[in-house]
């Protein structure tokens, strides 16, 4: 990393942005790029929670955190051009592994507490496996510097050389689809490090997440052109005026600071309140309530649900946010639903004492309810399939329907590859495989549509807004967060919830096992939450919306169309590089013939 900072500006200050270099010594490994790729994994892990609420001043990072990699590999042909091809694409590549593995590493620590604290792993298997965590996912940056490197090599010194540049939003708004589709792993995307800047988040109804990014990681490349062009004028166009310079500064820096000071937010009109369970159960202890212990917990569970009123927090957990009350009026308040969440309680499916306590609660509260379950059926064997499930039960106490979660965390609920890894059995805790959901569908509770997604689903946009595309008027997240401990994750986790509520433009009811509980509004605020770590019940207010927005409709597009431009930017770089070396090829064998 020390190397980076005192070397960054001579690999910034070659003699001219696009054209020749001078020529330096041999050198077998480019440290310089290495350094700058840690650097950018430094940068970029500010921007995002780290062990609570994301300060709004950090989100600024975002907005050049990039620039020492873009740097770095797009000065890598002038710096070494000596070296051929193969080595340009290979060490591009490397630079770019070294800074996704050492940034999910970062980002990503929580890893390791989650297997070693709650999965039984011993510390070193648990490292171990954070490493290869890291590897795995680190290798998709791999990719991205490998595409942008090839397009850079490929029109170096010649006038399509401004695709250098152009590429680098592109090809990273497709690693991004990429990340989400293949290892299924899209955490912490470039644009959740704005969630709190409500001038960019006007265009995610539109574009979604990857939207947002795109737009940073074009303001980092321009960056890094000006950086480059800095010493000395190339080819490439740089007479900007420095107005546009400042301009640029003035996003860099002003705009996350104060996007709460200037744009003001009201709060959509509420019209139904719903009561979010918070329990705070135990995650590692025995999900076995024996003799009073079940009644007690069911006693708590009614007297929790049974007034829609009590005093909650204006904002989110944890930042000293002002407090509000629901009032209760005279008799006691009847919430419109009750929400019990993912949770470890011993709630099954088909047990008949679970389904007979439900529907007692449900009778004695007057509301309606949704509840976190394991899902049970009989398949034609006779055997049981579980699943991770959300039950819906009416006024009456009657279940009238089930949904069962659909993306289910690897090595949390099932264990993919598990011959090969068999080791990684303790983190399902013994468990068999969950099952797989079969379709997503809304629930009618009240004379209104209701879609629940469940934990993990939350991080997958293109997943979620399918529940608002079958009708839901509001999304219900059920989660247990308690498997990260006091991690960054859970704040990172709600901060993608939050971005589920912009996109599809619906109130989002947020219920967890140990927090964060809370309720976010259609643009992502969150209006009102309760203490993390405590018993409790969220009295939250909420309304209704029908209105599709672009993104709900037609999902990830954008970031699907840079994929496949990204994709056609790499076979014709890589036809143009072929190109290029036979032609030196039939030179050299010219003049070998004279």
């Amino acid at each position: 990393m020390v190397v980076a900072l005192l070397d960054f500006r001579q690999i910034a200050g070659a003699s001219s942005c696009m054209g020749s270099a001078r020529l330096r010594p041999m050198r077998r490994i480019p440290w310089k790029l290495l350094g700058a790729g840690g650097l950018t994994a430094v940068l970029l892990d500010f921007p995002f929670p780290l062990a609570g609420p994301l300060p709004a001043w950090r989100a600024v990072f975002a907005w050049f955190a990039l620039v020492p990699l873009l740097v770095g590999l797009l000065r890598l042909p002038l710096l070494w051009p000596e070296r051929g091809i193969r080595w340009t694409l290979a060490w591009s590549f490397a630079a770019g592994w070294l800074t996704g593995a050492l940034w999910f590493g970062a980002n990503c620590y929580w890893v390791y507490n989650t297997m070693h604290t709650y999965g039984n792993m011993g510390a070193g298997m648990a490292a171990v496996c954070l490493l290869l965590f890291s590897l795995f996912l680190g290798f998709w940056f791999g990719v991205f510097a490998l595409a942008m490197g090839l397009v850079r090599r490929a029109t170096f010194g010649r006038k399509s050389a401004w695709l250098g540049f152009v590429a680098i939003p592109v090809l990273w708004t497709a690693m991004e689809f990429a990340l989400a589709r293949i290892p299924e792993f899209p955490w912490d995307q470039l644009g959740y490090s704005q969630i709190d800047n409500p001038l960019l988040m006007a265009m995610v109804p539109w574009t979604g997440v990857c939207g947002v990014s795109f737009v940073i990681s074009a303001i980092n490349a321009i960056s890094a052109l000006l950086i480059i062009c800095a010493k000395k004028r190339g080819r490439f166009p740089t007479n900007q005026p420095l107005s546009s310079i400042g301009a640029l500064l003035i996003l860099w820096i002003v705009l996350p600071l104060t996007s709460h000071s200037f744009v003001d937010i009201d709060s959509p009109k509420t019209t139904a309140t719903a009561l979010l369970i918070q329990p705070n159960l135990d995650v590692i202890a025995d999900d076995v309530w024996v003799g009073t212990e079940w009644d007690r917990q069911i006693a708590q569970f009614q007297r929790l649900g049974s007034r829609a009123c009590g005093s909650f927090a204006a904002g989110m957990p944890e930042t000293n946010a002002a407090g509000g009350e629901v009032k209760c009026e005279m008799k006691a308040a009847v919430p419109d639903l009750i929400v019990w969440p993912e949770s470890p309680a011993p709630f099954r499916g088909l047990d008949p004492k679970f389904q007979a306590a439900m529907a007692g609660i449900v009778q004695a509260d007057k509301a309606p309810m949704i509840v976190g379950n394991i899902g049970m059926n009989l398949d034609a064997a006779q055997n049981y399939q579980w699943y991770n499930s959300a039950s819906v039960l009416a006024v009456d106490g009657q279940f009238v329907g089930r949904y069962d979660k659909m993306h289910l965390v690897p090595f949390g609920e099932y264990v993919p590859f598990r011959r090969l890894l068999f080791f990684a059995h303790q983190l399902t805790q013994g468990l068999s495989d969950l099952g797989v959901g079969k379709e997503r569908e809304t629930f009618r509770i009240g004379g209104h549509r209701y879609g629940v997604f469940i934990c993990y689903e939350s991080v997958f946009g293109d997943e979620v807004r399918q529940f608002a595309r079958l009708g839901a008027e509001v999304l219900v997240n059920i989660s247990d967060d308690g498997w990260y401990g006091d991690t960054s994750a859970p704040w990172q986790h709600l901060n993608m919830a939050r971005m589920r509520a912009i996109e599809n433009r619906r109130w989002i009811l947020r219920a967890t096992n140990n927090g964060a509980t809370v309720a976010i509004d259609p643009y992502g605020v969150v209006r009102q939450s309760i203490p993390r770590h405590q018993v409790g019940a969220l009295a939250a207010q909420y309304g209704f919306n029908a209105e599709i927005t672009f993104y709900t409709e037609h999902g990830d597009w954008m970031a699907g169309l840079c994929a496949i431009l990204g994709l056609g930017l790499c076979v014709w770089s890589f036809r143009t590089l072929l190109g290029q070396m036979a032609s030196k090829s039939r030179v050299k064998t010219s003049f070998g013939t004279m």
